[in-house]
């Protein structure tokens, strides 16, 4: 499961890579270090156009899983003696989301495959996570680290509580496409490595194509396109 990346790149690339003809990001910095549920750089279809946006990584859970943590949390509750009102509990559930889409066939997220939800998200490098291997393992294109994107999809101003502390929110949300993994990336992490779109064609494929077109971009890279850049550390850049 990828839940770091690195985009070190610039707005300008971004959108030459993308064709974003709009940009609502400011000032983008260098994001060494990107981690789940905080916000960073995609290209979206949104209404006025493709758009070069800062969203806030994890899209919603399933109410499966948020039923099945809300259950849990209960029972610890009444273990400790506390009545429980498991509704208020269930609607009150934090998710903090769900960074990495793996089962494109679930009826959870079918519902957001159509071309209005996709979306595209911009990378130089990414973890994945091995203790024996040395900690973090940081995969790019190259050692210069060149401007990639993942195969990801979005949704508007999806209301849930993301941190009980900070109560219930309404933001924009996106994730990203995971697959089986290439040699490198499954010599780390045997289970997935994220769904990488390197040419501009497949970049208009994954956010124009019917969704039957558009998923056949979730595939491993070949083996040999990806290559270590860095080990041990929380950022790369």
């Amino acid at each position: 499961m990828c839940n770091l990346y690195s985009m070190t790149s610039n707005a300008e690339a971004i959108r030459a890579m993308t064709g974003a003809m709009l940009d609502t990001t400011g000032n983008l910095p260098p994001l060494p270090g990107i981690y789940p549920d905080y916000a960073a750089p995609v290209v979206r279809n949104s209404p006025a156009g493709r758009e070069l946006a800062m969203v806030r990584w994890g899209m919603p859970s399933s109410s499966q899983a948020l039923f099945k943590a809300a259950t849990t949390r209960a029972d610890k509750l009444r273990a400790k003696g506390k009545d429980i009102n498991f509704p208020a509990l269930l609607k009150a559930e934090p998710d903090s989301g769900t960074t990495n889409i793996r089962n494109t066939a679930s009826k959870h997220w079918t519902r957001w495959l159509g071309v209005e939800h996709r979306c595209v998200v911009p990378f130089t490098s990414f973890s994945e996570f091995n203790r024996d291997a040395g900690g973090d393992i940081w995969f790019a294109l190259s050692a210069e680290r060149p401007l990639a994107v993942f195969a990801g999809i979005w949704v508007p101003q999806w209301t849930s509580v993301r941190k009980i502390r900070t109560g219930e929110e309404t933001i924009d949300l996106f994730g990203f496409l995971t697959t089986e993994p290439n040699a490198e990336v499954g010599a780390i992490h045997p289970k997935a490595m994220p769904a990488i779109l390197t040419k501009p064609e497949d970049i208009e494929t994954w956010l124009t194509a019917p969704a039957a077109d558009a998923l056949a971009l979730q595939r491993p890279l070949p083996d040999g396109a990806l290559q270590i850049v860095a080990r041990g550390v929380k950022k790369d850049g």
